[in-house]
C-alpha cells in the first residue's frame, strides 16, 4: 500500500484548506413582504416567488 515519503507541512496543509471556510448564507429582502429570505426559495410570509404568488398564505 503507498505510503507517503514525506511529513506534508503545516503551510502546505493550511494552503490545500483554504477553501474550507464556512460562509454566512445570503439572505436578501424580499420585495414583498420585506422578509428575510434565502435565495430561490419561496417567501412563506407573502407565498410570492419571483414576483408571483405560488401558495396561498392563512392569514
Amino acid at each position: 500500500m503507498p505510503v507517503p515519503k514525506r511529513r506534508t507541512g503545516k503551510a502546505k496543509k493550511n494552503m490545500r484548506r483554504s477553501h474550507h471556510a464556512m460562509t454566512a448564507p445570503n439572505a436578501v429582502e424580499s420585495p414583498d413582504s420585506g422578509e428575510k429570505v434565502l435565495p430561490h426559495r419561496v417567501c412563506l410570509k407573502s407565498g410570492f416567488y419571483k414576483g408571483r404568488q405560488v401558495i396561498k398564505v392563512k392569514d
